[in-house]
């Protein structure tokens, strides 16, 4: 086999003309896939139709003394902008039809931009309700009409098992049936590649050469690798198809040269406070209590996380621009860098919810608060979240797998099971609400101690207005977990919503 055909043995038992089969690379065709696809066909829409995320394509050859022959793919539309879809083909066809995910069929004019005056009606559109209910013979004969109204200037229209074209022949419009089946299926002979319980698409039921992956809703990729329900959005899901392989940074999409941009910014605004807040919680008198360890393990874990993040991002461009390559690299970086990014980002919330913590228990010991014991304490604690964290998080890199796709982008994919994934649901959301949570209940607590404390001091000094001073006074306590509900508000609903 020619130009990177997979050669496949044939059964001995049967009497073959070759005694191998060439299943051919995408852009070649023949015994020994030694014919470069001929057909190079251009596919622009009109911007005022809406295009699902992809289309059926159905090659129609008309043979003699037989059924027209269908060939269909299943060609996906890029999440990036285009004008147009190039879609190479070597075989003989006489007409293209199109079809989107919402059974809306359009016929292709080469090299013609589609518009709606392309769609095809079905006959619910065209014939009465008495009409439809008709016997298909009784029907079948009155489907010479619509074609031969000039004003509707129709170009196709279809049944439930057929499609009809309108043609000009000389001074008329004729219309020309044949069966189409709207309905059809193939599984890819049980040997699907495809990720998500996607469909897996092939282009015909004998001797199929292309499959393509039909992802189920909210999946995508070409291999529906990708799932928009997971709580945790990676980068790879995000920018993943957006970057071009093969091509300099300088002709990337402006998406991702933005994307760069605003991320270098992060990094360098993220550096630079990283270092200033470690040096100011490196100070011994801070450390000599449990809350300068948790703010100054914090800092670690902030810097850590921006440059962890940075290199994800860096990683992630240069695989998908195909200047990456080495498998061992791939496969490490896959196992470790969103394990580790989502380690470091839940690491650091509960930090912040222990500071909270030793907040509260300083204000309601008062002088009575031991700073030997909280330092022990908060060692102890710190230790405790870094293996527990860790070890709830495992499940992660142990589900993950590299995978290569066929037009030569490689991705790192999550796969969990039902039970794992109910598992991480729960994970995520413990992660997530308690030192929210815990972070309000500790600035409640503080307010409540001040309050208490001040209409002792003051006791003829009016509750409400010792309240609204203690609370001008804390209120910057309640600010962190607003913020925290503010800026993780999206993912929330994205995550919730989507189920």
């Amino acid at each position: 086999c020619e130009n990177g055909g997979q050669c496949i043995p044939n059964d001995e038992h049967l009497v073959l003309k070759n005694s191998f089969t060439c299943i051919c690379s995408q852009g070649y065709s023949g015994d020994r896939c030694e014919i470069f696809d001929t057909y190079r066909l251009s596919l622009s829409f009109d911007n005022n139709l809406r295009i699902s995320q992809s289309i059926f394509i159905h090659f129609i050859t008309v043979r003699n003394n037989d059924k027209p022959l269908r060939t269909t793919i299943l060609q996906p539309i890029s999440y990036i902008k285009q004008d147009f879809l190039i879609i190479t083909w070597s075989r003989i066809f006489h007409l293209i039809f199109l079809e989107d995910l919402k059974k809306n069929y359009y016929l292709y004019r080469i090299n013609q931009t589609i518009t709606s005056s392309d769609r095809c009606s079905h006959i619910r559109e065209i014939f009465n309700k008495s009409f439809i209910q008709l016997h298909l013979l009784q029907r079948i004969k009155y489907y010479h009409l619509p074609c031969l109204d000039q004003s509707t200037n129709l170009s196709c229209f279809y049944d439930d098992l057929h499609l009809c074209l309108c043609y000009n022949h000389y001074d008329k419009r004729l219309t020309n049936c044949f069966q189409f089946d709207h309905y059809q299926k193939f599984n890819c002979s049980g040997q699907s590649v495809c990720e998500n319980n996607a469909f897996c698409f092939q282009d015909q039921s004998d001797c199929p050469q292309r499959s393509t992956c039909f992802c189920s809703v909210c999946s995508y990729g070409t291999y529906c690798q990708f799932n928009t329900e997971e709580f945790d959005i990676s980068l790879d899901a995000i920018l993943g198809y957006h970057i071009q392989p093969d091509v300099k940074f300088t002709q990337q999409t402006r998406i991702i040269q933005i994307s760069f941009i605003f991320t270098m910014i992060l990094f360098i605004g993220g550096l630079i406070n990283g270092i200033l807040t470690l040096i100011t919680f490196k100070n011994k008198v801070i450390l000599e209590v449990g809350c300068g360890l948790y703010l100054f393990s914090s800092s670690i874990l902030t810097l850590l996380t921006m440059i962890l993040f940075v290199l994800k991002f860096l990683i992630l461009m240069l695989i998908q621009m195909n200047r990456i390559n080495n498998r061992l690299f791939l496969r490490i970086q896959c196992y470790s860098m969103d394990f580790l990014l989502r380690t470091c980002l839940n690491i650091d919330q509960w930090l912040n919810a222990c500071v909270a913590i030793e907040r509260a228990i300083a204000v309601i010991y008062g002088a009575q608060f031991s700073k030997g014991k909280s330092k022990k304490r908060a060692k102890l604690i710190i230790f405790m979240i870094i293996v527990v964290i860790s070890g709830t998080l495992i499940h992660d890199p142990v589900n993950r797998y590299v995978i290569n796709e066929e037009n030569q982008r490689t991705w790192c994919i999550v796969r969990y099971s039902s039970k794992v994934k109910l598992y991480n649901t729960l994970i995520n959301s413990i992660q997530f609400f308690p030192p929210i949570f815990i972070n309000f209940l500790s600035a409640i607590v503080i307010l409540r101690k001040k309050i208490h404390q001040k209409s002792n001091i003051e006791p003829t000094k009016n509750y409400k207005k010792i309240f609204r001073e203690q609370f001008r006074r804390h209120f910057h306590l309640f600010l962190a977990p607003i913020f925290l509900v503010i800026l993780s508000l999206p993912r929330i609903l994205i995550f919730y919503l989507s189920k």
